[in-house]
């Protein structure tokens, strides 16, 4: 009996180990708490513990396989940030194993050990290329000139070289947003002295878009309509820091080679590329996306199907509702394809496929573009740009909230007629 009851507790700590591995791996690769909560009691369920208590908070979580039991704390930050595109489709693999109950709990942890420890796809050329196309992509995006496209392109290895270097020195993760902004708006500002190239924001913004936390706003925003009032409002000051960290960087490079904040504007430039430019520009955008954060093989096609559906989505929605409700419209629209792809055995996961939409529908260039002007001079603009900003992310996080439901309930309908 003591043979047995030693197996009993072993296996409930085992089973304790695995919930608190996977649920810190489902938070760093960006899933909300809500949904990291809901993932873990279906995993718990499925191994005999369907009253288990979970609690997901920014930077740790809590799991009890009963009430009154013992709770086990597990600190997420041993992750070492977020996960990259392949990370995150393999650990849906493993989470998926684990809501059937086909995986020993000690050996999901080893799972989840391994995924967190994978080596990236792509050698550091090929990811320093994903920065420079990602870049191109979200500049196109903005409707360039052909000398933002060039500068973008150049400024995107120029940061790719940072960002890599970077994520080596844990103590530069603060420091590189601005260092990597002060850089780029300085070299922008020298050059336009030359008269070589225009000082335009879309040439700055583009090559930072990595840096921009418009997932990790949208995602605070379902939070705190999710009541995860913790999570969603520490996710939300930390977008805003962000931000202000980006826009400190280039206005302090304003000050530092005395050219002046007129000199930034954010209204279509003379000679801007024609409207079929954002249309290329998300295509770049899922390549890059793809090459930076590695994507999982054969995940290509799907991840621009899901970005051109976004943004499909909100270009109607523009049309037919104006611009606020466009991004819900695109939101909405998004998220049913993610996961309708997500049910393809050949599709990724919906979270691989719809956190790059995030930098199409989600105004984070807009959002420094305004903040930066509104540090400056310029009050008046940079007020309306950050108001704009704010609405539109509120109308992509309602599209989010909308567009999970809305899928589950056509994939029911789907269900009961194929049952039929």
């Amino acid at each position: 009996m003591t043979v047995t009851t030693d197996r009993t507790v072993g296996r409930a700590g085992d089973l304790q180990q695995f919930l608190l591995f996977l649920g810190s791996a489902l938070t760093a690769a960006g899933e909300a708490v809500n949904r990291v909560e809901e993932h873990l009691r279906r995993v718990a369920a499925a191994y005999g513990a369907p009253d288990a208590r979970v609690s997901v908070l920014p930077t740790y979580l809590v799991v009890a396989l009963e009430p009154g039991r013992p709770a086990t704390l597990e600190p997420t930050g041993q992750l070492r940030g977020g996960l990259r595109l392949d990370q995150t489709a393999a650990l849906f693999e493993v989470l998926r194993s684990a809501e059937r109950g086909h995986l020993e709990p000690d050996q999901g942890s080893r799972q989840v050990q391994a995924v967190v420890d994978m080596p990236p796809r792509f050698g550091v050329a090929v990811r320093v290329l994903g920065h420079a196309v990602l870049t191109v992509g979200i500049c196109l995006v903005l409707k360039p000139t052909w000398g933002d496209l060039v500068l973008a392109a150049v400024f995107g290895v120029l940061v790719g070289l940072l960002k890599l270097t970077g994520a080596r020195l844990a103590g530069l993760q603060m420091i590189l947003p601005v260092a990597a902004a002060f850089a780029v708006a300085t070299l922008t500002f020298l050059l336009a002295g030359t008269g070589w190239a225009d000082a335009d924001l879309r040439a700055m913004v583009a090559p930072l878009v990595t840096f921009l936390p418009g997932a990790m706003l949208t995602m605070a925003v379902v939070e705190i309509s999710a009541a995860e009032m913790i999570t969603g409002s520490s996710r939300l000051v930390t977008g805003f820091l962000q931000l202000l960290l980006l826009a400190f960087g280039i206005i302090g490079a304003t000050h530092a080679v005395g050219t002046p904040p007129a000199n930034l504007h954010a209204e279509t430039p003379a000679g801007a590329l024609g409207e079929w430019a954002p249309w290329i520009g998300v295509l770049i955008v899922g390549i890059g996306s793809y090459l930076l954060h590695s994507g999982p093989p054969r995940s290509l096609g799907w991840l621009c199907l899901v970005l051109y559906a976004g943004w499909i989505g909100q270009y109607l929605g523009g049309l037919i509702l104006g611009g606020y409700l466009s991004g819900l419209v695109g939101a909405v629209v998004l998220t049913v394809v993610a996961y309708t792809v997500e049910r393809v055995p050949s599709g990724p996961p919906a979270l691989v496929s719809f956190l790059p939409g995030f930098w199409l529908l989600v105004p984070g260039a807009l959002s420094l573009i305004g903040m930066t002007e509104y540090l400056s001079r310029d009050v008046v603009r940079g007020a309306e740009d950050l108001l704009g900003a704010i609405g539109s992310m509120v109308a992509v996080a309602l599209g989010v909230l909308c567009g999970h439901p809305l899928f589950q309930s056509l994939a029911r309908a789907i269900d009961r007629t194929g049952d039929r």
